[in-house]
């Protein structure tokens, strides 16, 4: 997969994407990753990228132009026929839809992405109109700028391609991820499995540490038992901390047996 960062501070990712799987998906050719200075696409001898919005307002807004010609530099194919060329252009901005890992795994499945990194208040809304295919947040919070949102993004998606984590078993298995296997009773079939829930607790060794133990049901080699625990205690996390996550998640009348008794402990 090819990722195109668009950015007024290309060094920033000097950092991020030098570390980790990402970096090793790189070395292993599974990812290219390649940032454009917009300063290189303006005409004036300040390099100017800002100016001031049509009806007044606090600070600077990022012009159209070095964003449009930079995007058309890349041979990006038109907005109405990225579909059938499998790429996508995206604006990372608080005002785009929250980043999801269902967001994730639907980008994973893509050739190229191209991240346009907004600073200062904003970016043209002529950007978002007719270039960009969508607009992205990371969360309901203000960053100074898109560059850590698209590293975020990438690190994101990375994880998901074959290959990127080595055992492939290991993006099913995570927190927020749509991809584990089911049983027909509708749960995770593997005993590691979160199904879309917050992670489960984990422990290693030692089995006792300054009087802390370790659960004795994972200790029993019971591996239903232990699904049984994993699961109880995901649920129970992410009533505590992420309540919101249970309308997402598909939940079993197991699941709903142990919410049941985990509220009633609550009373």
């Amino acid at each position: 997969m090819k990722f195109d960062i668009l950015t007024i501070f290309p060094d920033f990712f000097r950092g991020p994407l030098d570390y980790g799987i990402v970096r090793r998906a790189r070395e292993a050719g599974l990812i290219e990753v390649a940032t454009h200075d917009l300063r290189a696409f303006t005409r004036d001898r300040h390099r100017t990228v800002d100016d001031r919005p049509f009806g007044g307002g606090e600070g600077m807004v990022l012009k159209p132009e070095p964003i449009v010609e930079c995007v058309e530099s890349l041979g990006v194919a038109p907005r109405e026929t990225r579909a059938t060329t499998r790429e996508s252009v995206l604006l990372l901005s608080p005002q785009g839809k929250l980043f999801q890992q269902a967001t994730a795994e639907e980008l994973a499945g893509l050739d190229r992405l191209v991240l346009i990194c907004g600073r200062y208040e904003g970016v043209d809304e002529r950007v978002s109109d007719f270039v960009a295919d969508r607009e992205l947040s990371v969360g309901d919070y203000v960053l100074s700028g898109g560059e850590l949102a698209a590293a975020i993004v990438i690190d994101a998606v990375t994880r998901l391609l074959p290959g990127a984590l080595g055992d492939e078993a290991s993006a099913q298995q995570e927190s927020f991820s749509s991809r584990a296997a089911r049983t027909g009773a509708g749960v995770p079939s593997s005993t590691c499995a979160s199904g879309g829930l917050l992670d489960y607790p984990h422990y290693t060794r030692p089995a006792e540490f300054r009087d802390m133990k370790v659960p004795e049901v994972l200790l029993s080699g019971d591996h239903d038992a232990i699904r049984r625990w994993r699961r109880r205690t995901a649920l129970e996390k992410t009533l505590r901390n992420r309540p919101d996550l249970l309308e997402r998640v598909a939940l079993s009348a197991e699941d709903k047996d142990f919410i049941a008794q985990i509220q009633g402990e609550q009373v």
